[in-house]
Parts: structure tokens; C-alpha cells; sequence
């Protein structure tokens, strides 16, 4: 045989096995972590930040926790919780009642995976009590209830539960993610929400919210 059909054979035979390297690689592939709905680009969150009334945070006065229903049924016996669990994390296997007893979760803001669904918190993106001093303290029940159990906005994410509890109310003048890759999705989703409902920034918010914008 000719030298340059046997040199042509073994390429073709080199790019085979590459091929099926490449194919067990991506069949065996850990399944992609899903997320919250994905918010706005930076560009329309620049656009979004710029038409947001800029004023003075109200007070907490009169806010509780209880004027904005939470983790209400959202199908069968699952509520808002563990809805946002089941979609957040991989592998999630839910009991008759629908708690998740096992599965793998990704934390967004910390970078750690947990596997117990005990040491997840499902963060409101913007806070409640914040929500409240921006605008929803004039809100009915009934649209501070849809607030608090958004799945269809960048609201709800599953994360490190001390991590949330660090965060408590506070806006992102004052905490951001202490994964700074993360930070650029965070502000958007938090404009894109902030947008939607029609609620106030404040201006040290705001200058916050521009400055990682100005980075995305």
C-alpha cells in the first residue's frame, strides 16, 4: 500500500477516536445547573436603572414579613419554596409532600454546593422589607403576595442560607455577591425586578447599580 494512503488511513483513523473521545466527554457531562429566569441584558438594565424614580428609602414602619405571603401552593403540594429548590438545583428527588430529600445545589452568590436542602435559603433578589421602603408598603396584599412568590421574574435563587441571612435587607450599595463573576447578573436581575414592580431606587443604589453595570 502507498505510503500516502496508509498515512491518509491513519489520520482518518486518529480523528475517529478523537471524535468518540469527545462524545464520552459530553454524554457523561454533569447535568448544566439550572437557575432563575435569566434578567435583562446590561444594556436594558442600563435603560430600566435610568427610568427608575430616584428618592429617599421610605421606613420600615408597619412592614412585617406576614403582609407579604410567602411560599404559597404553586402545583399540588408544592409551594414557592420548593418549587425554586426543585428548578435551582440537580438531581432533585422530592417526597410525597414535595420536600426535596436529596439532590445537589450550586449557591450563586458563595460559590458552594450543597446537598442538603437544609442549608439553602430561597433569597428574594429584592428583599421584602427593602421592597417595602421602595414603593410595595402602599401595594394591596394581593400584589405583595405575587412579589414574594415571583417565578416568572429574576426574584427567587437558591442559595447558601447564612449567606442570605447576611444579606438580609440590604440593597446593593451595601452587599453584593462575593463571587465577582456573579455580581453582573445580580445587579440586572435586581433592576429588572426593581422595573417590573415600578419601585424607587435610592441614590446610593443607584450609583451602586450603575458602577457594576459599567463593568458587565
Amino acid at each position: 500500500m502507498p505510503v500516502g494512503m496508509i498515512y491518509a488511513r491513519r489520520l482518518a483513523v486518529l480523528a475517529a477516536s478523537a471524535t468518540l473521545t469527545v462524545t464520552g466527554l459530553l454524554a457523561t457531562a454533569p447535568a448544566a445547573q439550572a437557575a432563575m429566569p435569566t434578567p435583562v441584558s446590561a444594556a436594558t438594565a442600563r435603560t430600566y436603572l435610568a427610568a427608575l424614580t430616584v428618592k429617599a428609602e421610605g421606613s420600615t414602619t408597619g412592614y412585617s414579613r406576614d403582609l407579604f405571603p410567602h411560599w404559597i401552593t404553586q402545583s399540588g403540594t408544592c409551594n414557592t419554596r420548593e418549587t425554586v429548590l426543585k428548578r435551582d438545583g440537580v438531581n432533585v428527588v422530592t417526597d410525597s409532600s414535595c420536600a426535596a430529600i436529596s439532590g445537589s445545589w450550586y449557591s450563586e452568590y458563595d460559590g458552594a454546593t450543597w446537598t442538603a436542602a437544609s442549608d439553602l435559603d430561597i433569597d428574594h433578589m429584592v428583599p421584602l422589607a427593602e421592597a417595602w421602603r421602595s414603593g410595595a408598603n402602599s401595594w394591596t396584599t394581593a400584589q405583595r403576595q405575587a412579589f414574594a412568590n415571583d417565578l416568572t421574574r429574576p426574584q427567587l435563587i437558591a442559595v447558601t442560607d447564612n449567606v442570605n441571612q447576611a444579606k438580609g435587607d440590604q440593597d446593593p450599595a451595601t452587599w453584593l455577591p462575593s463571587v465577582t463573576a456573579y455580581r453582573c447578573t445580580y445587579v440586572r436581575a435586581w433592576v429588572h425586578v426593581k422595573y417590573y414592580y415600578n419601585l424607587s431606587v435610592d441614590s446610593a443604589e443607584k450609583s451602586a447599580l450603575q458602577s457594576v453595570l459599567n463593568g458587565c
